[in-house]
């Protein structure tokens, strides 16, 4: 029996020798390889992440302490610690573990964690709960994977370092974020600062001096001169700068003396940051020498790390050839994207065109904000971001690109479900906020071809800001063209879809068509600006309108397509089939459409509700 079996509690970890403590990461890595080949997720953040996770659990109580988690997918070690190994098997699956912190989920989980560079202004937030309401907890901010490339991490420093409030931020740099120091006396002066006995003469020194006439001007006094010295040899660091006590570089992989540095910086009560150096995959050699491919992975062989199921080309993958063979001809064309090159498709374009290609970190609003510049020079920026993580550029799409009318484009990737990684990654809102921008035209593709004509149209064609709303993974069975509306004439029921929702849509009309109705579908090429007239008249025709989204509710062109048939005085019995405005969890993407009713079987049953009688008005 190994030790992590053995593990239910933290009393259990912190009765482990230190022997038996190294002993248990190895088998911490050895369970999330297997598990993970099996179920796919985040390997590479984790596997570095778990001697890091094992200090911090044995100092802290996370079920009263507050450990935040930046960015959460690498949170699994912490959920193996805290009694979720027999979950492991569920992982991102519907009705199962989340990839994800969920407070939900456990109280251990103290706050949602999926976008990045957030994680200290919540413990900041938790900090100053605990002082302002007489309660005593640690809180602990964990940064990791390019958090801090992100504007609002070094606002959450910013402000968390000059607090005075007893918060300790763990910098997990692992080459994602920033450099390690450098430097012959930089490290000597770490190694010896990072050793126990420095703290231990530190407690000494304070111990003694405070006996001694004037003991607190002399502790005060050799502080200076320590603080003078370490300046005038190293300079300070930015954390320094912001009010933190900086402990750092360590060792990421020492658990033994994370532990101690973690248990000094509990005592300190001051704002202290711990900067640790980690390997991204450490102890799977896949892992290792491909860190991003094994970020985030679907199930693979453990033995050599091959996926098990090689995915077929996707939305963001056609998306990539597209703009790179139009790059090719046309050099006023830049790609930009927030450290999602491979995700959103743009590697080749960045081997081919270096020059033209930013990678911007995680800075969302920086990245819309810049392309705002390039566009109003006369370049072609575009602007490659999940739909997610799009949201945080709303102010940037107003201000700078709409008031402007400047030609900025939007490849929003990742639009509507996106399966396993759930609520903090589904891009359900962008329909409802890019619908708002003055003078925006959304285009929706329903296929590959249509993706291609219309990046064309996009980049040449449209004057002001243009998206382009794509789904994850690849296209269906519909090979239609952008150009086509009207999909079929009927005369009894309007259906009018975007997107790759036509793939629910068809099979739905042929089983109503079997039924003997006669049903149009409008299949919409672009949801801003609206063809009303084309769909009033479709509506006005038939009498019954069926509106299918995979999109929230709120914001959705159905509202707007039942406020426009009133306005007309048009009469007709509406329905509306969207994502609702409910969270919605995680899980395989057929499984949850068909949760939501946004299958071809509910929709079916969905559409002869609406003929059935005319009378009243669904939702």
């Amino acid at each position: 029996m190994g030790y992590l079996e053995k593990i239910h509690c933290r009393e259990d970890l912190n009765a482990l020798s230190w022997e038996q403590t190294v002993q248990l990461c190895e088998e911490i890595r050895q369970f999330l390889i297997e598990h993970v080949s099996q179920t796919g997720g985040h390997l590479a953040s984790n596997l570095g992440v778990v001697e890091l996770t094992v200090a911090i659990h044995k100092v802290f109580d996370t079920s009263q302490d507050r450990l935040v988690f930046d960015v959460g997918h690498q949170s699994y070690v912490h959920k193996m610690l805290t009694g979720r190994c027999d979950q492991f098997s569920t992982l991102r699956s519907f009705g199962g573990m989340a990839g994800f912190p969920k407070p939900s989920e456990s109280e251990h989980d103290a706050f949602i964690a999926g976008h990045a560079s957030g994680a200290v202004s919540a413990a900041i937030g938790m900090a100053r709960a605990a002082r302002l309401q007489g309660q005593r907890y640690s809180t602990i901010a964990l940064l990791g994977d390019g958090a801090l490339t992100g504007g609002l991490a070094f606002e959450g420093l910013s402000d968390a370092g000059s607090s005075g409030e007893p918060i300790i931020v763990i910098l997990n740099d692992n080459a994602m974020s920033i450099a390690q120091n450098v430097g012959g006396i930089s490290d000597l002066l770490a190694r010896l600062r990072l050793k126990p006995s420095y703290f231990g003469f530190k407690k000494a020194f304070h111990s003694a001096t405070a006996v001694l006439p004037g003991g607190k001007k002399i502790d005060k006094l050799a502080h200076r001169v320590k603080e003078w010295i370490k300046s005038l040899l190293l300079g300070r660091t930015v954390f320094e700068e912001m009010g933190f006590l900086y402990l750092g570089p360590a060792d990421g992989h020492d658990v033994k003396k994370l532990t101690y540095l973690l248990q000094e910086a509990k005592r300190l009560q001051k704002p202290v940051l711990l900067h640790v150096i980690t390997q991204k995959g450490r102890g799977y050699l896949p892992a290792e020498k491909n860190p991003d491919k094994f970020h985030g992975i679907g199930p693979f062989d453990p033995k050599t790390g091959a996926l098990r199921n090689l995915s077929a080309d996707s939305f963001s993958d056609c998306f990539g050839q597209t703009l790179t063979a139009f790059a090719a001809q046309d050099p006023k064309i830049c790609a930009i994207t927030a450290a999602m090159e491979q995700g959103t498709g743009l590697s080749e374009f960045a081997k081919r065109f270096p020059e033209r290609f930013f990678d911007v970190g995680i800075a969302e609003e920086h990245a819309v904000l810049m392309a705002a510049g390039l566009a109003k020079q006369g370049m072609r920026p575009v602007v490659a971001i999940y739909s997610t993580f799009l949201q945080r550029s709303y102010d940037m799409l107003v201000q700078e690109v709409a008031l402007q009318h400047l030609h900025v484009i939007l490849a929003v990737d990742r639009a509507g479900l996106v399966g396993e990684d759930g609520e903090t990654h589904h891009g359900v809102f962008d329909v409802g906020f890019l619908r708002q921008i003055t003078g925006i035209t959304i285009y929706c593709p329903a296929n590959f071809e249509e993706l291609r004509e219309m990046m064309e149209s996009a980049i040449y064609t449209v004057d002001g800001p243009v998206a382009i709303r794509y789904p994850r993974g690849g296209e269906g069975a519909y090979r239609g063209c952008a150009g086509q509306t009207v999909l079929k004439p009927g005369s009894e029921l309007t259906i009018v879809t975007y997107g790759t929702m036509i793939e629910k849509v068809l099979p739905c009309a042929a089983a109503l068509e079997a039924q003997r109705y006669s049903v149009e579908i409008l299949k919409l090429s672009t949801i801003a600006p609206l063809d009303l007239d084309s769909i009033c008249a479709s509506v006005k025709k038939t009498g019954h309108l069926l509106v299918v989204e995979e999109a929230a509710e709120a914001g959705c062109i159905g509202t707007e397509l039942a406020a426009e048939l009133q306005k007309r005085g048009i009469t007709a019995k509406v329905c509306l089939k969207n994502l609702g405005s409910g969270i919605i969890t995680h899980g395989k993407v057929e499984l949850l459409l068909a949760s939501l009713g946004l299958d071809s079987e509910s929709l079916t049953k969905a559409a002869l509700e609406v003929l059935a009688d005319a009378g009243e008005t669904a939702h």
